[in-house]
């Protein structure tokens, strides 16, 4: 029944007799409820008002309870994947737990529960006598007064400061007779709100149990593995034996001389039969259910509770990164530290993004070409999988086993707690170089600042590449710097597209010459791209083929970005939240951005697409199955150290890397399940991306405009007689790169231009290079003779060594002239050089031309 519906004698009736009966118990009581009585006189009749008026010091607040983080299934269901705890407690109804443990927390912790008005007077004489003779708290306490101090000990574990914690809970447990007064003050306040049923089952859920197992529950859950509702009659008194003193009498140290399994749990089975016996003194069972559970072994079923991200198994990595968001979310408190002491304690549902599909699928083919170790080799392996338009991260792995403990990750190869895929503020690394995949910045920003994918530049290898806009840090130039190409490519005017199909890296450090180095980085942060150490993107000409350190969800994030018409979102792991009362709360959300114009992006995916078809990323195109539209692109670094694939549909983008986890290794010469290390990457990401095709589908990515593509056609200027100076210069200033061609044979003026390739008054793309060469000088013109008469013709050309040949002709006039010559007049040769020419002559009807010395 409620307390609120007792009078002052039914309530405290017999407190009335208490201090009629002790006048020192009387006075105790009295100067508990407040030490003025002592000084004022006031009779009991007056303590009895007082008591009844006392003010709600303590309300049933929200017990800590341990959370829990799930994963959702492709049917809806859920799975759970780690629960976390300070204490391991999961609150139950009043109808989930058995009536044999009720009756055994009444029957031996306070039988007159039901009668008294939250202080057992009778009990609390001896108590109290006891305590004023011993000078320490002696028994007598009620169930309400346990549960208050239960309460009073939780609302100090809730705190956050060590020192105020250590001081609270002194105050709540010390042995005094002030304190057990107080404890009585405040039990009596929460019978006069609460309904004994409502604090009986909070003292149930409260209370500890042993280490850190707390509430019915998670005991009965812990000690025999089952449920509070379905204990037994002898199993619902060893658990309630426990309460009475949890070290003496757990039953999870089956080694105990005193209490274990040895000796039948001889502690916990004295404390368990005199409950059984007061259950049966006070008629709660019979004699023969008595016997029974007397009779009973104690046979604990020890299960341990999950807790913490070891046992997510092969998500752990991922739930490692949920755990490090909630830290940072500002729903569970003002700072780190707090946020995630709340998440322990709240008894709050955190349901994550991860596709279990994918992440089998990426588990899978992990460690099937994979190994968690290497000799010699300190191997790491990655994939990261975001769904494009939301940023929701659907699956996260890598070829470690996931562990906390500093010892194991420093002795076992094979398990670290590191997270290698994200940045090192969310339990991540470094982050790893991403090679040629960072290249599609430098393409945005190419697109971005109005150069086309046909257009061309310089391409050719060379250690000195002059100086490189940087309109954040002023010209920049670097000695020394002198890229190779990964398959020694030697072409000398690659087109942006050329170079993004084969992942050229002249090519790219020639576009990047004609860009602004700082507008790169600013389009890698544009698409959420950032340093994985917290550090800025560093932009020289050496990051234009990605040399920072990233983290691989970064990548993933941006290449999502990039399938998603240039939007990028930000990565979320959390679905939803709910707390402890099944309300939902406010979730981290994903931010959306344009990161580059729509036809910008369209030019990026062409290219991309390319990548796939033709291009270095042909192999992981061809075995994804179903085939749905693809962008990708490939990433090796210097020496094959790591190795790269990433890409996306228009629906997932996917993120594969081998990498050097501390120093290096030449992938190539590696050998692993199914192949090299190096062509690991393309065994993987088609096993990922063909799940994520079947599922989720792939729509067309957008028309790349001819703008984009085709380079605009300007005419080449004519530039022979000038100096190679002006040749550039003239060059440069008409849209052209310029090349020195170096010296040549001609019959210009030596050190001016004698010829251009392409030549002067031809078309060419703009930024095409033009190729320039000097004149030696060496040559002179060769006079024109066409259309003169043979002896003329010979006349003219005296200082040359004529050779001639005839050709049948029709017309009479053609006849002894000159029809041709090579090398053609007008142009240059070596002085006495040969130069021949073509006579005509009537025709003999044989068809055959005549030549002659």
């Amino acid at each position: 029944m409620s307390a609120k519906n007792r009078t002052v004698s039914g309530a405290l009736g017999g407190l009335l007799g208490f201090v009629g009966m002790s006048a020192i118990a009387g006075i105790l009581v009295t100067a508990a409820v407040t030490p003025a009585l002592a000084l004022s006189g006031m009779t009991a009749t007056n303590t009895i008002n007082v008591f009844e008026n006392l003010p709600d010091y303590l309300s049933i607040d929200q017990l800590a309870q341990r959370s829990n983080i799930y994963a959702t299934r492709s049917d809806g269901t859920t799975g759970l994947l780690a629960s976390f705890y300070d204490q391991n407690r999961v609150e139950v109804a009043w109808d989930k737990i058995s009536p044999f443990v009720k009756d055994a927390a009444i029957s031996g912790e306070d039988p007159r529960f039901y009668q008294h008005g939250g202080i057992d007077l009778q009990g609390t004489v001896t108590g109290l006598v006891t305590t004023l003779a011993s000078g320490s708290a002696r028994g007598g306490s009620s169930i309400t007064q346990q549960y208050v101090k239960n309460v009073l000990v939780q609302k100090c574990e809730a705190l956050t400061n060590q020192k105020k914690r250590t001081l609270c809970y002194n105050s709540a447990t010390e042995t005094s007779p002030d304190r057990k007064l107080k404890e009585m003050r405040l039990a009596i306040g929460v019978e006069k709100k609460y309904a004994k049923d409502d604090i009986l089952r909070q003292y149930l859920n409260i209370t500890g149990f042993g280490g850190t197992v707390y509430g019915i529950e998670s005991a009965a859950n812990y000690y025999f593995n089952t449920t509070a509702a379905a204990l037994t009659l002898p199993q619902a008194a060893s658990l309630v034996a426990i309460v009475n003193n949890p070290v003496k009498f757990q039953l999870d140290n089956p080694k105990s001389e005193t209490n274990g399994s040895a000796n039948g749990y001889a502690a916990n089975k004295q404390r368990r039969d005199y409950i059984l016996g007061q259950m049966l003194k006070y008629k709660k069972i019979v004699k023969a259910d008595y016997d029974a559970a007397v009779a009973a072994p104690i046979e604990p079923v020890i299960t341990e509770p999950s807790t913490g991200c070891t046992t997510a198994g092969t998500s752990a990595y991922f739930c490692d990164y949920v755990t490090n968001i909630l830290q940072t979310d500002p729903t569970f408190g003002p700072d780190e530290g707090t946020r995630f002491a709340n998440f322990r304690r709240g008894g709050y549902n955190v349901y994550t993004t991860i596709d279990l599909d994918l992440q089998n699928a990426a588990v899978d083919t992990m460690n099937k070409y994979v190994p968690k170790s290497y000799d010699g080799w300190d191997v790491g392996s990655v994939i990261t999988s975001v769904q494009v338009g939301t940023g929701r991260v659907l699956a996260m792995t890598q070829n470690k086993d996931y562990t906390q403990d500093p010892n194991v990750a420093a002795t076992n190869p094979n398990a670290t707690g590191v997270n290698y895929n994200t940045d090192i503020d969310q339990g991540g690394s470094h982050g790893f170089q991403p090679g040629s995949t960072y290249k599609v910045f430098s393409l945005g920003e190419w697109l971005t600042e109005g150069h086309s994918l046909n257009e061309r530049v310089d391409s050719r290898r060379k250690s000195n590449w002059g100086t490189f806009k940087d309109s954040c840090n002023g010209p920049q130039t670097f000695p020394g710097f002198n890229p190779k190409n990964d398959s020694n490519e030697a072409g000398t005017n690659y087109s942006a597209l050329e170079s993004t199909i084969n992942s050229i890296n002249t090519g790219y450090i020639g576009m990047a010459k004609k860009l602004d180095l700082c507008g790169i980085r600013k389009t890698a942060e544009a698409f959420g791209v950032h340093r994985a150490d917290g550090d800025p993107l560093e932009q020289g000409a050496s990051a234009v083929l990605g040399t920072n350190e990233v983290a691989p969800l970064s990548m993933a994030v941006a290449f999502a970005g990039i399938a998603n018409n240039g939007v990028t979102c930000s990565p979320v792991a959390i679905d939803k939240i709910t707390g402890p009362d099944g309300k939902e709360l406010a979730a981290p959300k994903s931010t959306c951005k344009q990161s580059v114009d729509p036809a910008v992006d369209a030019g990026m995916t062409y290219a991309m697409q390319r990548v796939m078809s033709e291009g270095t990323a042909t192999a992981s195109n061809r075995a994804t199955s179903p085939k749905v539209p693809m962008i990708g692109k490939t990433g090796t670094t210097d020496g094959n150290k790591d190795t790269w694939m990433s890409g996306a549909s228009t629906k997932v983008a996917t993120v594969v890397g081998v990498v050097s986890v501390t120093g290096d290794i030449n992938q190539r010469q590696v050998s692993f399940p199914g192949g090299t290390a190096a062509t690991a990457r393309h065994r993987m990401w088609p096993d990922i991306m063909s799940v994520a095709n079947a599922k989720y589908g792939g729509d067309a990515f957008a028309e790349a405009s001819s703008k984009v593509l085709q380079a605009v056609q300007i005419p080449v200027p004519d530039l022979r007689g000038k100096s190679i100076a002006e040749a550039q210069a003239t060059l440069e200033a008409a849209g052209f790169s310029f090349t020195d061609g170096g010296v040549t044979d001609s019959e210009m003026p030596a050190g001016t231009v004698a010829r251009t390739d392409p030549a002067g008054g031809t078309s060419a793309s703009r930024g095409a290079t033009v190729t320039a060469f000097t004149s030696n000088g060496t040559q002179v013109v060769v006079p024109d003779v066409v259309g003169k008469t043979e002896a003329e013709a010979r006349a003219t050309l005296s200082g040359f060594a004529v050779t001639k040949t005839e050709q049948d002709v029709t017309d009479p006039r053609q006849v002894g002239t000159v029809l041709a010559m090579t090398p053609a007049g007008g142009t240059g040769s070596a002085p006495g050089g040969p130069v021949a020419i073509v006579i005509g002559t009537l025709a003999t009807g044989n068809g055959k031309d005549k030549g002659h010395g």
